[in-house]
């Protein structure tokens, strides 16, 4: 995988150098390079974006920088030119998958008001934000969307299971996590954690995962119900039962059952 950022601030890319994504660069293959707008800017000075047609506050990247500055980036297999923009659907979890199957991920950072929509329209691929919010640039995201394509490359984590059973992974938010010591300011780990019983650590670990999602996530909680659960095995299905149900958390399956499908 080849990302490359395009940037007034190459310097906030060495923060892709750092922690799980520094090993996919250092040490497995991966590349991470950053390409100026400068060079591009067709004047003495080095400007290169310009005041709104219409008038209003802010400066936008002249669309003939980004088409000179993407001109000068070497390309390699099949990629895709990403822009960076708050009114842009946001980065998921399918997204991010879906691009990790790529050979390059352009991105393209712009700050102020943006890119020129001309440009948007001849020279890139796809927008995304990372939700909604507003920020100076399009740096963090980029960032973030290394970080995240980073985790699903062959090799990059210690542990491949750790993407696999992540938040959105699996269509749920991820399980509680506890660690040493066994009491924190009067807060227990929860008696089956500290079991040897794995199979009832998993049977809790996916309860858990289901009742997060239905109390902070119900969007998500709704797709999983109506879109997964059907195909999964019957003690999934029995949990998701068991979750829209709490009143019969305890209570036995009953006799004859076959396997419970949403409507």
């Amino acid at each position: 995988m080849r990302f490359d950022a395009l940037t007034l601030f190459p310097e906030f890319f060495e923060a892709a150098r750092l922690g799980v994504t520094g090993r996919s660069f250092r040490d497995l293959g991966h590349e991470v390079h950053t390409h100026s707008y400068r060079p591009f800017s067709g004047n003495a000075f080095g400007h290169v974006d310009d005041s709104p047609f219409g008038g209003g506050p802010g400066m936008i990247l002249r669309p003939e920088v980004l088409r000179d500055t993407l001109a000068s980036v070497p390309r390699t297999g099949q990629g895709r030119i990403i822009h960076f923009s708050p009114v842009a659907p946001p980065l998921t979890h399918a997204k991010v998958l879906e691009l990790a199957g790529l050979d390059q991920v352009i991105l393209v950072c712009t700050r102020y008001e943006g890119l020129d929509q001309r440009a948007v329209e001849r020279c890139v691929d796809e927008e995304l934000s990372v939700g909604e919010v507003v920020l100076s640039g399009g740096e963090l995201p980029a960032l973030v969307l290394i970080d995240a394509v980073c985790r699903w490359l062959p090799g990059v984590l210690g542990n491949g299971a750790s993407a696999q059973e992540d938040s959105f992974a699996t269509g749920l938010l991820d399980h509680p996590h506890f660690t040493r010591p066994t009491r924190f300011e009067g807060l227990e780990v929860p008696a089956v954690l500290q079991g040897g019983d794995h199979g009832a650590i998993r049977l809790w670990r996916l309860r858990e995962a289901m009742a997060r999602t239905r109390r902070l996530r119900p969007d998500l909680w709704a797709v999983f119900l109506r879109e997964r659960l059907a195909a999964l095995e019957r003690p999934v299905q029995w949990c998701a039962w068991q979750v829209e149900h709490p009143e019969d958390w305890e209570r036995p399956k009953p006799k004859g059952w076959k396997g419970w499908r949403p409507e």
